[in-house]
């Protein structure tokens, strides 16, 4: 079993999870809701495709289960000091590692892959109780780790990049700013075009999939962030907290309101965290249709769960950038010309802080 991180702490929520036997509530500031917590039934995981293995939560010990047959049964207090020794060794490691003899203690609990494949937004499955009504569903969560790197929300691609209609730019001075290489083309080029007296307004997007999806968040949610990337690239401010008060302040839609792009962002982040994907056309549900689990640093785990979507959706502004993808992989940041009119391309990739 190989993995960096963010991989590993997969595998340290499912078995810290099991030990606890309940995930707490995060407020806004990823911090414990002391009192709103869920009870967690058993965790449910497919090592192979169609056999799903139940981790059933007594009281003091994990029954697995396959086909509602008992294979074996652990203590709830030795798989938490396991997961604890996994938490030191993820402390201490970098880039991708393997880990013996953590491998060797899930491989006897009938764990063989420490994440969820990558076409999941599904990190984890489980089934919890709601305190206040005693409901009791399966549910799926996202995981997300602090204690690697910063993890992307939104990963860049052809998919991601929005078309800028450009003015004032001769195919002179265009040929020479597609010229500009250096370790800080992009801003150079973006400078450039400003210093020739060129103009960038945003004209469409480059894949009409995801245009689709961003109108099934909102119908004005492809002009929303197609005006955000561009104050991104010409005025190199990255938060997104930060963004959208620019798009309040300068209103380009012309809403009369600010807290209509702040609503409206808080939408769409959301839904690119629970399951929607450039790509793939999306229904507008939830596939994370039970929120989303954060790592904290120190190991902790915290749940954002739907019913606390407010707090969600607050902590995913408050903790997004913007980046800037490969120019060359995903084919952007150069002028062209069409049809007489000048254009450029920009990419969208967002990043949690």
């Amino acid at each position: 079993m190989s993995g960096n991180k963010g991989e590993w702490s997969e595998l340290y929520v499912f078995m810290k999870l099991l030990s606890q036997g309940r995930v707490y509530a995060a407020n806004e500031k990823v911090e414990k809701i002391e009192d709103v917590y869920y009870p967690i039934l058993k965790i449910m995981r497919e090592e192979t495709r169609g056999e799903i293995i139940d981790y059933i939560i007594g009281d003091n010990q994990i029954n697995v289960e396959m086909h509602s047959n008992r294979i074996l049964s652990i203590d709830r207090k030795e798989m938490g000091n396991q997961a604890d020794r996994l938490l030191s060794e993820i402390a201490t490691h970098s880039g991708s590692f393997e880990l013996e003899d953590v491998a060797k203690f899930a491989n006897g609990i009938k764990v063989t892959k420490i994440k969820a494949p990558s076409t999941d937004t599904t990190d984890i499955s489980m089934q919890i109780e709601d305190i206040h009504t005693n409901y009791i569903r399966n549910v799926g969560f996202s995981i997300k780790s602090e204690i690697g790197n910063a993890p992307t929300l939104l990963n860049a691609g052809l998919t991601t990049n929005f078309i800028y209609k450009v003015t004032g730019i001769s195919s002179a001075q265009a040929n020479e700013i597609n010229a500009i290489d250096t370790r800080t083309k992009i801003k150079d080029k973006m400078s450039k075009i400003a210093e020739y007296g060129g103009n960038i307004g945003y004209c469409g997007m480059n894949h009409d999939g995801f245009k689709r999806n961003l109108i099934m968040v909102d119908s004005s949610m492809p002009e929303i962030i197609g005006n955000m990337l561009l104050y991104f690239y010409t005025e190199d401010v990255k938060e997104c907290d930060k963004l959208v008060d620019m798009l309040g302040d300068r209103d380009p839609l012309g809403y009369g309101d600010a807290m209509m792009y702040t609503y409206k962002f808080k939408k769409f982040l959301c839904s690119c965290a629970l399951g929607m994907k450039p790509a793939k056309p999306w229904d507008g549900l939830d596939e994370a249709n039970g929120g989303y689990i954060i790592v904290k640093a120190d190991g902790e785990i915290l749940a954002y769960h739907i019913y606390n979507r407010n707090f969600f959706e607050q902590y995913l502004l408050d903790n997004t950038i913007l980046e800037r993808a490969s120019t060359s992989r995903h084919d952007y940041m150069s002028l062209y010309e069409e049809n007489g009119e000048m254009f450029i391309k920009l990419n969208l990739q967002i990043r949690f802080r």
